[in-house]
């Protein structure tokens, strides 16, 4: 389990490419202090698995399934990583419960200063955005942020200059791919209703007098 709030800011060393998975290696400091073999490290919000350890960098494998669901197979020599250790039983909750298994992918749309603040709006596929909900929490590149308006295809989100500054938003531009992943709480709740509700019906004024609401 992750919080959303990053670590720092890693660096790709390479992404090297075999039939259907590849191996990720990044360079980083802060998160060195405790790291071992078999740890878990969410990199731009993808939880990934440490396999290999030298000074100052770490590698991991990425799957398949992980390449055609993220962005890491975007990443090239250079590119900056959000990086965040699993969360020890003894930390602080400061984000929200981000579990590293991303939902799907993002397109930013806009980016726009108000005062001190900076707006992002990303587009996403309906399947994610039924999850989202104005000031509920959603995780962007692994950033635990707070969904400040919706639209119809899109929301967005207005951050305060130090999280730009400490993460991979500051470096993003319109057009970029961004990973997302939905508040946890919003999916298992869906799926507890689920077995209440007849087949192929929503949740109706009728359905909710019959559950005694």
């Amino acid at each position: 389990m992750f919080t959303g709030l990053i670590e720092e800011l890693g660096t790709v060393r390479s992404l090297r490419r075999g039939g259907e998975c590849a191996v990720l290696t990044v360079q980083a400091e802060r998160i060195f202090d405790d790291l071992k073999l078999g740890d878990s490290v969410a990199v731009n919000g993808v939880c990934l698995t440490v396999s290999a350890l030298e000074q100052r960098v770490f590698s991991a494998d990425v799957m398949h399934e992980t390449l055609n669901r993220s962005s890491l197979g975007s990443l090239i020599p250079g590119s900056h990583v959000n990086l965040e250790r699993a969360m020890s039983a003894g930390g602080r909750f400061g984000g929200h419960i981000v579990s590293g298994h991303i939902d799907g992918t993002g397109k930013l749309l806009r980016i726009r200063r108000d005062g001190n603040a900076v707006w992002y709006t990303v587009s996403a596929e309906p399947k994610i955005l039924r999850y989202i909900v104005e000031k509920g929490s959603v995780a962007i590149d692994g950033i635990s942020l707070t969904v400040a308006s919706m639209g119809r295809e899109d929301f967005s989100v207005s951050i305060i200059p130090h999280t730009a500054q400490e993460t991979t938003l500051s470096e993003r531009r319109v057009g970029d791919t961004v990973n997302l992943e939905n508040d946890a709480i919003a999916k298992y709740v869906e799926k507890w209703m689920q077995p209440c509700r007849p087949a192929g019906t929503g949740i109706t004024p009728a359905f909710l007098a019959e559950s005694g609401f």
